[in-house]
């Protein structure tokens, strides 16, 4: 529609404007900025000494300026997801160019986000102010109106007039009486000064229909009020600011119950168990990808044994959250039942699929048995992990890859290793492995080579690790175990194998006793054979095959009694009239835990009594 001539004209405009243009529709009548062709909009007149906030881009015509502040401010505002941030940057961006002085007071809920914002607004309503500009000398107002101040407004004031009404208030010049009268809401302090005089323009910040503040402009006495021009810029900048600002309450609210949801489902402090030290680390990534699936845990089980996972829930956010959480409750309690790690994965993989297609992750289980001294291996599709003999020799063990849980289709395999005392064991998530320019496998010989020769202490292994390994800002959750093993002595664990009659009763008795007073442990001797008794009774008359007892002294003194029967014992409820079915109860009153669990081939009963300080 238009000649060649005025395109060249257009061209060179933009050119020489050296930025984006704005295309304005022919027929469209802005209220800041005129349409192509008419006459300019003539400002009225400014002091001598008032100055332009800062110079015009070269180039730019002076129709267009407040277009391009605009344009600008809206961006500064909008830079950070943090929205008390966003009510500093708008304080700032406001002062010189349309004020000497700005300050943003938010709700306190907004400030805290503990709730929603208020649909109403009265003299009860808590606010604070978040952030203070202004062109005067540097800490001319710093002690008079302070940023992070509570305040309570009285309803009468324009504050609150703003805030209710949901439209800006516009005191040309604030006289001596008006001033007395705004200073009097906040408090004992003389803020006269501030007011009188003065320009005021009070704007509410208004997001989804819900108040969140205000802020106030002044201006000194030597620049005249604010026109019809600088009305319709603060509305604009209003409204952009408490969009922002409700966006970055929003998505801090949301990043919240993400991390607390996921902090609630990993492990507090790594247990106490005998013949093993456990360390984790955690790090989230950075914020921008909110938090992921990483999990991890350590969970003691039957025998001194420790089942050790690690595993990665595919994506992140609150979802991924969730399915981490039902991962890990999942394996706590399949590793109850003590199955192996390759019957573990295999029904937590069907679980995962009964529960819908999105639940896929990488998990490696391992079970580490401090009597034996060997540690069994399943894994799911997940990094391997490290082993770091006594001597310092560190490999990666070539575990069996498998797929990862939720796949289905594909068995999971079992591999075992024999492990010494002193010998260490790390397994991560690929946060810690992967990095811009390096693939998986690079990033396990870098830990490999990191953890050659690493000494005892697991939590400077682990530090260093983050700190050698780890990039500066993760774009995925980093999860670290670390686990040194030192075994259980063998002078401390004791095994006898009996004959399935009566007569071994006593007979075990009097082995217990013996081994007790060995260990100086003669307190728990009374109530030590007289739960050997109940179970080995118990495993006589309900039991089948072979008979076995093995005694522990770890973390606590643990008592195990198996035999080749299938059906594990139960509490039952006895009536007086019964001449059985107490001998479990009296075992539930006087050991501190007692548990059954199955075997290949049968069933362990096992009790445990805490020692004696």
């Amino acid at each position: 529609a238009l000649d060649p001539a005025a395109s060249e004209k257009i061209a060179s405009r933009v050119l020489g404007l050296g930025c984006p243009a704005v295309s304005l529709g022919l027929t469209l009548r802005l209220p800041i900025v005129p349409p192509i062709g008419a006459s300019p909009v003539v400002p009225p007149p400014r002091p001598a000494r008032a100055r332009r906030s800062r110079p015009l881009p070269r180039g730019v015509p002076e129709t267009l300026e407040p277009l391009a502040y605009l344009s600008e401010a809206g961006q500064q505002i909008g830079s950070s997801l943090d929205h008390l941030q966003a009510a500093r940057t708008l304080a700032e961006v406001l002062v010189p160019r349309l004020a000497d002085f700005a300050a943003v007071e938010l709700l306190e809920r907004v400030v805290a986000d503990s709730a929603p914002p208020a649909d109403e607004v009265d003299e009860t309503t808590l606010m604070r102010r978040v952030a203070v500009a202004h062109n005067d000398e540097p800490g001319r107002w710093d002690e008079a109106v302070p940023e992070g101040e509570a305040l309570f407004l009285p309803s009468g004031t324009p504050f609150v007039q703003a805030m209710r009404t949901g439209r800006p208030v516009h005191i040309r010049r604030v006289g001596p009486a008006q001033a007395a009268r705004l200073a009097a809401a906040f408090g004992d302090r003389d803020l006269r000064p501030l007011f009188t005089g003065r320009a005021l323009l009070i704007a509410p910040l208004i997001a989804r229909g819900r108040v969140l503040g205000t802020f106030k402009l002044l201006r000194k006495s030597d620049r005249p009020w604010f026109d019809e021009v600088d009305l319709a810029m603060v509305d604009e900048l209003a409204r952009r600011a408490a969009l922002c600002i409700d966006n970055g309450r929003l998505y801090r609210r949301e990043v919240q119950v993400a991390e607390e949801l996921q902090r609630s489902m990993l492990p507090d402090d790594p247990p106490d168990v005998a013949g093993a030290r456990v360390r984790y680390r955690y790090r989230p990534a950075e914020q921008a990808a909110q938090v992921g699936g990483d999990w991890f845990d350590a969970i003691p089980l039957p025998g001194c044994r420790l089942g050790i996972v690690v595993g990665d829930v595919m994506g992140h956010g609150l979802t991924a959250a969730a399915i981490m959480g039902q991962m890990r409750t999942a394996v706590r309690t399949l590793a109850s039942d003590d199955m192996r790690p390759d019957r573990l994965l295999r029904q937590l993989d069907g679980l995962a699929r009964r529960l819908g297609e999105d639940y896929l992750a990488t998990c490696l289980y391992a079970v580490y048995d401090p009597v034996e001294r060997r540690c069994t291996f399943a894994n799911a599709g997940h990094v391997p992990p490290v082993l770091v003999a006594a001597d310092g020799e560190s490999r990666v063990l070539a575990v069996p890859p498998g797929v990862p849980i939720g796949v289905g289709g594909e068995p999971f395999e079992t591999m075992e290793v024999k492990v010494e005392d002193g010998s260490q064991l790390l397994l991560c998530t690929d946060g810690l492995l992967e990095r811009r320019g390096r693939d998986i496998e690079e990033g396990l010989e870098a830990l490999r080579a990191r953890l050659a020769g690493a000494s005892a202490d697991l939590d400077g292994t682990c530090d260093d690790l983050l700190d050698t390994l780890a990039a500066d800002t993760a774009a995925d959750d980093i999860a670290i175990v670390a686990v040194g093993f030192d075994g259980i002595p063998l002078d401390e664990v004791v095994t006898w194998e009996l004959e399935p009659v009566p007569d071994s009763v006593p007979w075990i008795r009097a082995q217990v006793a013996a081994r007790l007073a060995g260990w100086g442990l003669e307190r728990l001797t009374d109530t030590a054979q007289l739960l050997v008794s109940e179970l080995v009774t118990n495993a006589l008359v309900h039991g089948a095959g072979s008979l076995g007892v093995r005694l522990i002294k770890g973390r606590t003194l643990l008592c195990e009694v198996h035999d080749d029967g299938a059906d594990l014992p139960h509490l039952r409820h006895a009536e007086a009239t019964d001449e059985s079915g107490r001998g479990l109860q009296l075992v539930h009153h006087l050991a501190a835990r007692w548990g059954t669990h199955r075997t290949d081939a049968g069933k362990i009963v096992w009790v445990e009594q805490r020692l004696p300080r």
